[in-house]
Parts: structure tokens; C-alpha cells; sequence
């Protein structure tokens, strides 16, 4: 099966080695995704429910890219930096997957790359 590297243009991703997604046949994994807009700047600084909200947004377009769209996720993973803000993070993951009800995670962690990013996604999609 053909690999397929889907690129979201920024700088970081050949210096770290990664793809925004990756397509193998009808399989498709995006990496870790935060609220960052398209100046490069994070949308909702300090509003984990906003973040959350361009995070799918932003794993949307990958998705597109690749062929696919939301309702092709199988998976998720939510990394958030305080769980105590579950709630936010969690109607807005319902508002985009309510209907489609992948398997999901949502796991706090110390830190994200930026103090600015309260959350960062992971997405799994497979195609009929």
C-alpha cells in the first residue's frame, strides 16, 4: 500500500520528523493537534473550550487533505493540562463527535510545548 504524508506546512515538521497525518491505504493517523491558528498563533489563550474547538478544526482540514472527514474517526486522544477543565473540552469534542462517538481518551499531563496550550489531539480515522 502507498504511503501518503500529509504536511500542514509549518516549519516544525521537518526539523521534528513528523506529518501532520499519515495515509496507508484506508487508514489514517493525524498527529497531535493544538489550537493554533493560521498565523501560527493559538486561538483562545486561556479558553480550553475555544482550544478544543480549533483543535478539531485543524484535524478536520488534515482530514481533508487526506481524503477523509470527521465522521471517519474511529479515535481519539485528548491531552489536556487540567483536568479539572474536562468538562469544556469534553462539549466540545461532543459538539464536533456527538453523532459519530469515536473511542476516546482524554488524559491530563504536566505541560504541552507552550505554556499557551491547554490541549493538543490526536485523531485515528479509517475509510468505507
Amino acid at each position: 500500500m502507498a504511503r501518503e504524508n500529509i504536511s500542514s506546512g509549518t516549519a516544525w515538521e521537518p526539523i521534528v520528523g513528523y506529518s501532520r497525518a499519515v495515509r496507508i491505504g484506508n487508514g489514517i493517523a493525524v498527529s497531535g493537534t493544538t489550537a493554533t491558528g493560521p498565523d501560527g498563533k493559538i486561538v483562545g489563550v486561556g479558553d480550553p473550550y475555544a482550544q478544543t474547538v480549533q483543535t478539531i478544526r485543524n484535524i478536520e482540514a488534515a482530514l481533508t487533505k487526506a481524503g477523509a472527514g470527521l465522521k471517519d474517526v474511529v479515535r481519539t486522544r485528548i491531552f489536556v493540562t487540567h483536568i479539572a477543565e474536562w468538562e469544556k473540552i469534553g462539549r466540545a469534542h461532543g459538539e464536533f463527535f456527538g453523532a459519530i462517538r469515536p473511542a476516546t481518551s482524554m488524559v491530563e499531563v504536566s505541560k504541552l510545548i507552550s505554556p499557551e496550550m491547554l490541549v493538543e489531539i490526536e485523531a485515528d480515522a479509517v475509510l468505507e
